[in-house]
């Protein structure tokens, strides 16, 4: 599969800087039943023409993911970082607990972690092997998820990174920070894959070791994830959340690590795929939102928190705030007015008396006419009018 796709992509890149021409997933494929007529390439007919062809249509949605600037230009796969083979529903077959792939003649050795669901069959089986050396088989069922019993609770999130979740009723989630504790021990592993000869047997025992690292540290942070979602979404019926900038907080270089590690993107979007299961209500309001400077209580807005100040008392009604509860509490009001309006709020300064304008509505109608008030506003009055003023 590696081979293939390898092959098809420096096709497609040679066939497009050499001759301007664009090739797609047909011309590969035709390619591809004449590599298997080579003599150098005779294996290729010894494995179903499923996985080969899935690869095919992989490196074809890789490029579609491209050209509409959702990702990069697709990168050669190396033998090193694994990969994966996936069969679909005429390549495999399933029997008393039991899958047998196309031109294989015994059944996977396969340790099951989980029982599929009652009077579901798999659409297709995805074999994967890690940079760690482990095996792994995915299976992709269609069955119907029921939703979970009706809760009066909501509730509003506010992330960060000592803890790692805030919620409006004060309870917090501490961030496990995988990476940090296990970056001694990264420097020493890395320093030792980087003294040994490129090709030896020392060499790939120090890649696996550092590979079996890196495996425990991101096994780590999914589990914590996957705990803090699932309890969020079991006990609250209205989750808010709100829409970070990640790319742009990476450019702080001091934060930039713990950010990465701390996988706000990973949690809300776990948020948002369970909530659409389970029958809950997922909101996310605007990034601008000033969840942290706003006061709950009366609505005041200070000009400057700086991230060092956790606690802060409100100059106009005296109360003593935690700066990630305040924030959630602010950030559940505003996703319960964007479930009542429709769209997102923004607050108005403090100047104004901190009330709520709609901010978050970006559909075309909305944009134009916001930007019909906005020119109106700021152009000068047009001749007519200052005749008819002048009269």
């Amino acid at each position: 599969m590696r081979l293939v796709y390898n092959r098809a992509l420096a096709l497609r890149t040679d066939a497009f800087y050499q001759e301007q021409k664009r090739i797609g997933y047909q011309e590969t494929s035709g390619a591809l039943t004449q590599w298997k007529k080579q003599e150098d390439l005779h294996f290729l007919k010894e494995v179903s023409s499923v996985p080969l062809q899935q690869s095919l249509r992989h490196l074809q949605s890789a490029f579609s993911n491209f050209c509409e600037g959702r990702a990069k230009y697709p990168n050669f796969k190396k033998k090193r970082n694994g990969g994966s083979a996936t069969f679909t529903k005429s390549s495999f077959t399933l029997k008393e607990g039991k899958v047998f792939l196309a031109k294989c003649d015994e059944p996977l050795k396969i340790r099951w972690s989980r029982q599929l669901p009652r009077n579901s069959y798999p659409s297709s089986i995805t074999v994967k092997l890690t940079p760690s050396g482990k095996w792994f088989i995915s299976i992709l069922c269609d069955t119907k998820i029921m939703p979970k019993p009706t809760s009066i609770k909501q509730i509003g999130v506010d992330l960060g990174i000592d803890a790692l979740v805030t919620t409006s009723d004060g309870m917090k989630f501490q961030n496990p920070k995988s990476l940090r504790k296990a970056h001694q021990k990264l420097r020493r592993l890395n320093k030792s894959l980087a003294r040994q000869q490129k090709g030896s047997n020392n060499r790939y025992k120090a890649r696996l070791k550092l590979a079996n690292l890196h495996d425990k540290i991101a096994n780590t942070r999914k589990d914590k994830l996957h705990k803090i979602t699932s309890q969020l979404i079991t006990e609250n019926q209205v989750i808010v959340a709100e829409t970070l900038n990640v790319k742009g907080m990476l450019k702080n270089h001091k934060l930039a690590q713990a950010i990465h590690d701390a996988s706000w993107g990973e949690l809300i979007r776990q948020l948002e795929y369970k909530a659409n299961w389970y029958g809950r209500s997922f909101v996310k309001i605007d990034q601008w939102f000033p969840s942290s400077k706003r006061c709950h209580c009366c609505g005041h807005i200070i000009d400057k928190l700086p991230l060092k100040i956790r606690e802060w008392d409100c100059p106009k009604c005296n109360t003593h705030h935690d700066r990630d509860e305040n924030a959630g509490k602010n950030i559940l009001a505003a996703g319960l007015a964007v479930i009542a309006c429709g769209a997102t709020v923004r607050p108005n300064s403090y100047k104004d008396g901190g009330g709520c304008n709609e901010a978050g509505n970006n559909s075309c109608e909305a944009v134009k006419t916001r930007k019909r008030s906005k020119s109106s506003e700021e152009s000068p009055p047009s001749k007519t009018k200052a005749r008819s003023a002048k009269s």
